[in-house]
């Protein structure tokens, strides 16, 4: 399962900061759909994402009925990305 879409960067300040932007709720009906053929645990969901010309394996996360994709720091420095910014982001998921 292939999906593309647009969402804001934000910031999460608990005790292991990171960088996120939340899928949108109807990708998020089609990853709920298939999470079960893929989830390892906690609901999480195994991708491949890419933002511009920077790609990368990472899962996942559920949060308040929605999935989150987490945005490494060399992403973010390779697309010059900051908190705010609208961003495209392609997933990619092996069913």
């Amino acid at each position: 399962m292939n999906l593309e879409f647009t969402g804001e960067m934000w910031f999460w300040k608990g005790p292991a900061p990171w960088h996120f932007i939340t899928v949108p709720e109807e990708e998020c009906g089609e990853l709920a759909a298939t999470s079960a053929l893929v989830t390892y645990g906690w609901g999480m969901v195994p991708v491949r994402a890419q933002i511009g010309g920077t790609g990368w394996q990472t899962s996942l996360f559920p949060k308040d009925g929605r999935y989150i994709v987490p945005v490494r720091a060399s992403v973010r420095k390779a697309e010059g990305l900051e908190v705010g910014d609208m961003v495209t982001v392609r997933l990619a998921v092996d069913v």
